[in-house]
């Protein structure tokens, strides 16, 4: 897989983990404040080459922060406006700092994908009541087991957008794999909004032109590494 296919993938991926929904709010889906999940590799074999990361979401229920972290991307930061539906995924590499330009209105929402049916079971996750789904996907070997909030939008999270509530634990299917995202933690409170600023440092770019840079610097680490 070329430089470009798997930095697409990993986008895809991202977006699908951890971004908003167009699900109609009810007036108690407000909320303010922090989840965390867990992210695991759901192969057994494959948990020492991918170790568990976090997925970390702040919002003021108008802007959004994701952070999440990988051995292979390093640290990613997503930045969004829930209203607009765009966002900013800031990504550092040895030599720059980027901000990824992307509208949401323009994307191709993968949500058609994951089938659910209500089933009977809940549980307590957090201290909160979650209830049970059985979700299909083409990627994975049979239904799965999802758990979510009724009473908490979907809208911070992404690929979920007709289901009944927020996920709290759930499967993503990606190119590496199936992962598991579990949440361990949910905090309300007001948070900063310095929080959802894109800092000065950062460049801001389209995708393709991320892409574009990316490709030449690496070409030009090559050329680097031939001349030693």
């Amino acid at each position: 897989m070329t430089l470009k296919h798997r930095l697409l993938h990993f986008v895809l991926l991202f977006l699908i983990g951890s971004h908003s929904s167009l699900f109609a709010q009810k007036k108690n889906d407000r909320f303010q404040g922090q989840l965390t999940y867990r992210i695991t590799i759901c192969d057994t074999s494959l948990r020492k080459l991918i170790p568990a990361n976090y997925m970390i979401v702040v919002t003021d229920d108008t802007l959004l922060r994701i952070e999440n972290n990988t051995e292979r991307f390093g640290r990613q930061t997503v930045i969004k406006h829930m209203s607009l539906n765009k966002s900013y995924l800031l990504i550092e590499t040895p030599t720059q700092k980027y901000a990824v330009q992307t509208n949401h209105n323009t994307e191709k929402k993968d949500s058609s994908a994951y089938q659910f049916k209500k089933k009977w079971g809940k549980v307590k996750i957090c201290g909160l009541k979650a209830n049970r789904l059985l979700v299909s996907h083409p990627e994975f070997p049979e239904e799965l087991p999802f758990f979510y909030f009724k009473n908490l939008s979907p809208k911070y999270l992404n690929a979920f957008e007709n289901f009944p509530g927020l996920p709290a634990i759930y499967y993503v299917a990606s190119p590496d794999g199936i992962f598991l995202y579990e949440l361990i933690d949910i905090k309300r409170d007001t948070p900063n909004h310095d929080l959802f600023g894109i800092p000065s440092d950062y460049k801001k770019v389209s995708f393709d032109d991320f892409l574009k840079e990316i490709l030449e610097e690496q070409g030009n680490q090559g050329e680097i590494e031939n001349e030693k």
